[in-house]
């Protein structure tokens, strides 16, 4: 930490007053926050049967003027997206413009929704001072058609088809554009796009950089007012034109002050500039446009450049404008260079020339932040690894606005949107009304925020901004999001939808990182989430358990296709061991929260005690065979179970071995006797409730000798208990893969499991079957949030009992859990790293044995659990981002 503080990056990041109102450094007011998909999101969707992906595709995105949020290839924006840069090309060869990325809708897509292009986000500070991005065009006409209709013809039994198996990048017939940003200033921003001509051939490409004003105008016909993009003539040879803000609406409640009234944009000459309106082009056909087409619409540089109309207006100025370099032409192996600058001050003299050394030296800075970071004795593979994830972690922050209420009603009196979507998605949550930038979970695939998602999203972030890792949880628990009732919502597609309970957790690892690294806990951050916690676990105890016996339903939880069905219908009652698991988690983390908090204030003891009792009533619930019901635990089988009940009454275990029966373990830590005995009203309640409670009692807080010191291990499983379990973790035969724990027992492949006339079976890949989720799929393939908590489990219990627990699986040797901790550490590790010139994560043998896509890093959501190779989302450095963690850890303990 001492290193990293002395880093220019980190002096900028912190070298202003935080405050959770106002959380946004004034270095962060600008930043990657552009969406890589607005077309076919819930946001954008004013249908009457909830269709997003067919009410706006991908189709009719240049045609549409977005209500919530702009998207586009590298772009840059301020916090609340006034305006936003993105980048344009045509190949000459291509139908329209490439102005966005393409990818499958989840009903085009054989195993859902799917980017089908290649981009890498290749370098990020926190404070974006400086950035870098890679976007490789094809020369030949791109496979929009091709895409689309081989993975129709292609079946859940067959891979995804994607742009590398059309061939179109074999003979490196393509241009690498690198886009750079580096930060003068706050607001004074050198962009730097160099582009490489990879091919073997002569080619020509033409070059559109876009400022687009955010459409803040159509949604309230007559009132709103508009910002003006216009051209002018600086003194020297450059290109220049300012946004004037002036007479635009204000913006509303900003984290921080808009002192900007103008902005300028300066090129070096070379360029056509264009104008037009960011305008919806046939706004009959949408809702929420008021009906009046407009003369100069948002694809008019389209039309120009791709099919020569004449369609721009003749006088300079607009809410959209592109540079036009056309024509650029290439000869083999040729680079060529375009430098923008975008700046709040006015500078007509040299505007490009005064930054010419900004772009070196912070591509130094960036260098000596993460040098500074990488633990010290990390090989060169783990560091690129580790950088490459924290960089795909900070390019997908993006603008999230949606103010739900207004997206129901619609917002143009003359058009309304039907009446059917009052009672459709999401219309409980008209309270939630968001403007703010966000981790999302892929800035393509998934343009939002989840809940659980952001919980594993600020583990990593906190290595590298913590402060934003804080807000980040704290803000999910703002009467933005967190609904009157206690619910946090789950995620865009369904916010009814229940997420495992894990903000409290993350909210915890927070705090104690940062006692950690700076011997000084943020108690007032942990205060906050904690009141707001306390809505949560109310509404979790009062909405999911419906019996009142401790034992939770939860229904989803995230687990798409982790059983015979959809765990979210109402067809079916499930006792859910995950559910039971993530909630006797949630208690645990809110007693050793209260406990934190009882370092400054008392008052906060008798909460720890009370979620000690309702933790130990879980445990009691979730060992213990109830009068008529099936337990969780299986005794003969070493494991817990979901159990169901059928039409007449009786409740039936549900044989799956899968991390269902795993996450049990995940509720467990351990305290030191002595901290227990300095806090008087816990240390009274704690004894007086473990001396007046059965023997179950007595497990849940079991004390444990270690090194003279006495400690208190709190488990929802006995040390037997978790042994057995992890002979199953640890079975090559089960659970262990060459690349992590599975997430169903490779035991189901050879013996399924039938209930009811439906049947499960061990799929290391994709799924078959689409219960929930277009490419969800947890019957198998592996998942780094789920590896990561085992992983905290196997600390606690290392800790505290070290190697006289030894695991043996059938025909196995004994296994200390020190070992087991650094071989899963390793496997996971072992999917990024480059071993006999090989990434096992990557998807082709093309990607394999091309240096150029080989040694550029994906993030996978999810990976095959026998080859490693990357399933879902593949820039999901959103949880997949732990593995920067991971490259920590492994060099901590």
């Amino acid at each position: 930490m001492k290193k990293l503080k002395s880093t220019k990056e980190f002096k900028r990041l912190t070298n202003e007053e935080f405050s959770y109102d106002h959380p946004c450094l004034s270095w962060q007011k600008w930043g990657p926050y552009v969406s890589e998909r607005s077309w076919g999101s819930v946001r954008e969707d004013y249908s009457e049967n909830g269709d997003a992906w067919n009410y706006l595709p991908f189709d009719k995105a240049h045609t549409k003027a977005y209500r919530w949020g702009e998207d586009g290839i590298a772009g840059f924006c301020d916090h609340n997206q006034l305006i936003t840069l993105t980048f344009a090309f045509w190949n000459h060869k291509d139908p329209i413009l490439k102005e966005r990325l393409f990818g499958l809708s989840a009903p085009q897509g054989n195993h859902g929704e799917d980017s089908k292009e290649v981009y890498y986000h290749l370098e990020a500070v926190p404070t974006h001072s400086y950035m870098k991005y890679l976007y490789r065009y094809p020369q030949k006409e791109f496979p929009y058609q091709k895409l689309i209709d081989e993975n129709a013809k292609r079946t859940t039994k067959d891979r995804e088809y994607e742009i590398v198996d059309t061939g179109i990048f074999d003979d490196d017939a393509y241009f690498d554009i690198v886009i750079e940003y580096a930060k003068a200033k706050e607001e004074d921003i050198y962009v730097r796009v160099e582009i490489t001509n990879c091919a073997k051939n002569p080619a020509i490409l033409d070059v559109i950089p876009q400022l687009t004003c955010r459409n803040r105008w159509s949604w309230d016909p007559g009132k709103s007012k508009r910002p003006t993009i216009r051209s002018y003539k600086p003194a020297g040879e450059y290109l220049a034109a300012v946004c004037d803000f002036t007479k635009a609406d204000p913006v509303f409640d900003p984290p921080f002050h808009y002192n900007h009234e103008k902005i300028y944009f300066y090129a070096d000459e070379g360029a056509d500039i264009l104008f037009t309106e960011n305008d919806t082009a046939d706004p009959e056909n949408w809702y929420e446009v008021k009906n009046e087409a407009p003369k100069y619409a948002k694809d008019a540089f389209n039309r120009y450049i791709v099919k020569g109309e004449k369609c721009l207006p003749k006088e300079p100025k607009g809410t959209k404008m592109g540079l036009h370099y056309r024509d650029l032409k290439f000869e083999p192996g040729e680079k060529k260079l375009i430098e923008l600058r975008l700046t709040s001050k006015q500078d007509d003299a040299s505007p490009l020339l005064s930054l010419k050394n900004t772009l070196s030296q912070r591509r130094e800075e960036c260098d000596e932040f993460y040098e500074a970071l990488y633990p010290e004795k990390a090989s060169d593979e783990d560091k690129k690894i580790q950088r490459a994830a924290l960089a795909g972690l900070l390019w997908n922050k993006q603008f999230y606005h949606y103010r739900l209420n207004k997206w129901l009603k619609g917002e143009n009196p003359e058009k309304l949107p039907p009446e059917s979507r009052q009672l459709g998605r999401n219309h409980a949550w008209k309270h939630l009304f968001p403007r703010d930038v966000m981790m999302v979970c892929d800035a393509w695939e998934y343009p939002w925020f989840a809940a659980w998602d952001m919980a594993f999203h600020a583990q990593a972030m906190g290595m590298i901004d913590m402060q934003f890792a804080k807000n980040q949880v704290w803000l999910m628990h703002t009467i933005k999001f967190q609904h009157p009732n206690g619910q946090l919502p789950g995620c865009e597609w369904d916010f009814s939808d229940i997420n495992p309970p894990l903000l409290p957790w993350a909210a915890l690892q927070l705090f104690l990182k940062e006692q950690h690294d700076t011997g000084k806990g943020d108690h007032s951050f942990l205060m906050r989430c904690f009141h707001k916690c306390l809505l949560q676990f109310s509404w979790w105890v009062n909405h999911v358990d419906s019996q009142g016996e401790n034992i939770f339903e939860g229904g989803f939880l995230g687990l798409d296709n982790i059983t015979l069905f959809d765990r979210s219908s109402e067809k079916h009652y499930v006792e859910q061991s995950d559910g039971t698991g993530w909630m006797g988690m949630l208690c645990l983390v809110l007693m050793r929260i209260a406990l934190c908090l009882s370092e400054k204030e008392s008052s906060y003891e008798p909460l720890a005690v009370l979620f000690f009792q309702h933790f130990v009533y879980i445990k009691k619930a979730l060992q213990e065979p109830r009068k008529g019901k099936a337990s969780l635990w299986n005794e003969e089988d070493g494991i817990f179970y979901d159990v169901t009940r059928d039409e007449k009454g009786v409740y039936h275990q549900l044989k799956v071995r899968s991390i269902v029966g795993i996450i049990p373990l995940f509720a467990s830590c351990y305290i030191n006797k002595e901290e227990i005995d300095k806090l008087s009203i816990f240390r009274r309640g704690f004894y007086s409730f473990l001396d007046d409670k059965d023997s179950i009692c007595k497990e849940c807080a079991q004390e444990v000798q270690k090194e003279g010191k006495s400690y208190f291990l709190f488990s929802l499983v006995t040390k037997q208990q978790f042994t057995k379990v992890m002979e199953h973790v640890w079975n090559p035969d089960e659970f262990l893969s060459d690349y992590g724990i599975r997430s169903l027992s490779k035991y189901h492949e050879k013996n399924p499991f039938t209930f009811d006339g439906k049947t499960i079976g061990y799929e290391p890949g994709e799924s078959l079957e689409r219960i929930k989720g277009g490419n969800s799929n947890w019957r198998g393939p592996i998942w780094m949030p789920i590896n990561y908590l085992l992983l905290k489990s196997l600390n606690t219990f290392e800790f505290l009992f070290g190697d006289s627990i030894k695991v043996t699986p059938p025909n196995q040797k004994p296994t200390s859990l020190g070992k087991i901790r650094e071989g899963l550490r390793s496997r996971l590790l072992d999917l990024f790293r480059l071993k006999k010139g090989r990434r096992a994560y990557l998807n082709s043998e093309f990607e394999q044995t091309h240096e150029n896509f080989r040694d550029n890093f994906l993030f996978y959501e999810h990976f095959d659990a026998e080859t490693g190779r990357g399933l879902g989302a593949n820039h999901q450095t959103g949880w997949t981002a732990l593995v920067a963690k991971l490259v920590e850890d492994e060099h901590e303990y």
